[in-house]
């Protein structure tokens, strides 16, 4: 018999806004695949010119200004790459509804473009998982990560692929933890399905892999935190740590 094979996709995306009846417009999205639970190192990130300004009140919680967004591609440029690696997969999303709704309306925006999510991806909303699960209690991200023991310490502010990984973290762990740790080992360790949160603590974890930035990137990262402080007014919490370290 041959071994069945499940490919998932942890998928989040940020916005100029929350609401696509007023034609905001997705800015950046992150995904994480996962293959029969394993972290295989394969991710997609991209971050999209919207071609409008970004709400205030959106810039608050992601960081990521008008301006930084000027020389990146259009959606309809990735929507291609976007499809494939997203096609076939089960999208695991917190709050399905919201970037379902992002992303379909981006698709419908592309001439020639008949697809939707739901007719290339089944989707798993973790939101409706942990209400399910833990009933009356927050069930933000953050509150997961807090309830669950997954480190959220870099999330100062909301950024897709971060958001993915962490979800990715909490996903396996909601749903009894990771077979490995090992980007698709041959190794396994078997973890037994915690039945309490406090049961969490004695599930063996390996140390994590690191992968260190780019100077490109480091560059890059440079210069996304001098344009956030130049639209807060110079108040970039980040860059001023960076400078006092």
């Amino acid at each position: 018999m041959e071994n069945s094979v499940k490919r998932q996709v942890v998928l989040d995306t940020e916005t100029t806004g929350i609401s696509t009846a007023e034609d905001h417009r997705i800015i950046e999205i992150g995904c994480v695949e996962l293959v029969n639970r394993k972290l295989t190192g394969n991710t997609f990130h991209q971050y999209i010119n919207p071609n409008r300004e970004i709400e205030a009140g959106a810039f608050e919680v992601h960081g990521i200004s008008t301006e930084f967004l000027a020389d990146k591609p259009p959606f309809e440029h990735i929507a291609e790459d976007f499809l494939h690696f997203i096609d076939g997969a089960e999208l695991i999303i917190h709050n399905a509804a919201f970037d379902v709704g992002f992303i379909d309306h981006e698709l419908a925006k592309l001439a020639n473009q008949k697809k939707r999510v739901a007719s290339i991806a089944t989707v798993l909303d973790t939101l409706k998982m942990a209400r399910d699960k833990h009933p009356g209690q927050k069930n933000n991200l953050d509150a997961l990560c807090k309830r669950y023991g997954v480190d959220n310490s870099n999330r100062d502010l909301h950024g897709a692929l971060l958001d993915a990984e962490i979800l990715a973290d909490v996903y396996l762990a909601m749903t009894g933890g990771q077979v490995s740790l090992s980007l698709m080992a041959e190794d396994r360790t078997e973890i037994k399905p915690a039945t309490d949160d406090n049961d969490l603590a004695a599930i063996p974890r390996q140390p994590l892999l690191v992968i260190r930035a780019t100077e490109e990137e480091l560059g890059a990262h440079q210069s996304m935190l001098e344009k956030v402080d130049k639209a807060s007014g110079g108040d970039c919490v980040w860059l001023k740590q960076t400078s006092a370290s």
